[in-house]
């Protein structure tokens, strides 16, 4: 099956990348020539943005959101999903800078979105496919997941996970000015969403790679967050203000 490159936009926070930004581009590029790439750039003291400025120079599919300091991972997708709508893209992607998440895993992805209104790259599905966690770290962020699908009967085993296509459906249903998360609760936020809109939901197995460079951004006080978001999110479900 030929798989539509050219009507996907992938869409990468940075805050302090300059480890991974340029190889993130290249190999992206390298693989699928025809994709477009949106960065949401937070103001990185450490020259993010002007490697992905000269980048832009060679690639015309790269492009480049800047602003004013480090504002969330919430609101960095939500500008970048509002972008892709006004650009008429069929399927977006929300992607780790850090190669957390394998570029080459993509196209499972995208093959699934053409059956389904969202897919999510699980970590959790036919096991556990996560690469170098302490066993701390894996037990919170599987009991998080466990617990919010106890809370919410959200019928997906990775409720967390950042690695995801979205169809233009399922974007176009979502209320971005009534999203109440901005942290990694935020993914959870999103599917619940979705899924009480009626839209199918596909989870495709990954692999999850501990970050290679740079310093990572997630620690238990990020699952603990989206623990306590799934009472909000359930209550608003319940009073018909989701």
């Amino acid at each position: 099956m030929t798989l539509p490159y050219s009507q996907t936009l992938v869409i990468i926070p940075t805050y302090n990348e300059i480890d991974n930004i340029e190889k993130m581009i290249s190999t992206l590029f390298s693989l699928y020539p025809e994709i477009s790439l949106l960065i949401i750039e937070d103001g990185s003291p450490d020259g993010t943005a002007k490697v992905i400025k000269r980048l832009m120079l060679a690639h015309s599919k790269l492009f480049m959101i800047e602003r004013s300091g480090k504002l969330g991972l919430g609101t960095a997708y939500i500008t970048g999903f509002r972008w892709a709508l006004e650009h008429s893209y069929e399927f977006v992607f929300e992607m780790d800078c850090d190669f957390s998440h394998d570029p080459s895993q993509i196209p499972e992805l995208l093959s699934a979105a053409q059956h389904y209104d969202l897919v999510i790259g699980s970590r959790y599905i036919d096991g556990i496919r996560i690469i170098n966690w302490p066993f701390k770290r894996l037990l919170l962020s599987y009991g998080a997941s466990i617990y919010t699908r106890a809370i919410t009967g959200l019928p997906i085993h990775d409720t967390t996970g950042g690695f995801k296509c979205f169809k233009r459906k399922s974007l176009s249903v979502l209320d971005f000015d009534k999203i109440i998360s901005n942290g990694y609760s935020f993914q959870l936020e999103l599917n619940y969403k979705i899924w009480c809109k009626g839209l199918s939901i596909k989870e495709v197995p990954i692999i999850f790679y501990e970050r290679r460079d740079g310093q990572s951004k997630m620690g238990g006080a990020i699952i603990f967050e989206a623990i306590f978001a799934v009472f909000r999110l359930r209550i608003k479900k319940i009073l018909g203000t989701l």
